[in-house]
């Protein structure tokens, strides 16, 4: 087996003791994290999503660092005293870390603007970089505040995806949205979290402002539904606009730029695009 001759060939890890100084992640939300909050030469390898401009915010910054596909046999032998993965990581690969003796943090994803904070302060604490974690909450909180303005007349907006999919105000994107100016027509039409919102129901709703995503290279059958005759008649003459994965997927200050740049769609009007 391939990871017990890495055990064999690698010497017996250290116990953690106060600020690790080899950290892996292997989680594309935690990988942002870490390098936003780690300190010189602490974070040694990020996942390899975190370089794919199309899923990260930081896809410049990771190729800075040595990139990992979150296997126990490559993180062992990088000799990591701290591993920093989600709760969507793989169990196996986890359970298989903490028993060759290596700690692992774990992160549940953030769902609303407010566990942005909190995730950052989590951070801090397992990479012993507390206070600069106080001050990227800060930051991130006064820019947030400084967003949320008060919207005399808050646009009805869809959020519409490949196979239809929507989010509703209890995910990162509907908050988002919310923080925006917008309301979520998902939650007016029932969907508090997310699920496939029937092309049907979308034209009767007759939303004020059509958010979709951007399109991958290549070819998608998914996203034909975004061109469906429906869809592009409900793009013309209304807000509208389009996000990257990379603007929301993970809750890190990044989502911020994409509460701007709704915003100046809100207030550009009709046609414009953030």
């Amino acid at each position: 087996m391939i990871l017990a001759g890495a055990a064999l060939l690698a010497p017996a890890l250290p116990a953690t003791a106060g600020r690790p100084e080899r950290v892996v992640s292997v989680n594309l939300c935690t990988d942002q994290l870490a390098m936003l909050l780690a300190g010189e030469g602490q974070l040694i390898s990020v996942s390899f999503l975190a370089a794919d401009p199309r899923s990260s915010a930081m896809a410049e910054a990771a190729r800075a660092y040595p990139l990992n596909r979150g296997r126990a046999e490559e993180i062992y032998l990088m000799r990591p005293d701290l591993v920093i993965a989600s709760r969507f990581t793989g169990g196996a690969t986890l359970d298989m870390l903490r028993r060759l003796g290596i700690p692992v943090a774990v992160f549940d994803p953030a769902v609303t603007l407010a566990d942005v904070g909190d995730r950052l302060r989590q951070m801090g604490a397992v990479l012993g970089r507390t206070e600069r974690a106080a001050q990227a909450v800060a930051e991130y909180e006064a820019r947030l505040g400084a967003l949320q303005a008060e919207v005399a007349q808050r646009p009805r907006a869809a959020l519409y995806f490949a196979n239809g999919y929507t989010l509703g105000d209890r995910t990162l994107a509907g908050q988002i949205l919310l923080a925006a100016g917008f309301d979520n027509l998902a939650t007016e039409a029932g969907y508090s979290h997310g699920g496939t919102l029937p092309l049907e129901v979308l034209a009767l709703a007759a939303p004020d402002a059509l958010i979709t995503g951007r399109p991958y290279p290549g070819g998608s059958r998914a996203e034909e539904i975004l061109e469906h005759p429906v869809v592009r008649a409900l793009r013309a003459g209304r807000l509208r606009g389009s996000v990257a994965d990379s603007d929301w997927i993970c809750g890190t200050p990044f989502v911020l730029g994409a509460v701007e740049r709704l915003i100046r769609a809100r207030e550009a009007g009709p046609e414009a695009r953030p």
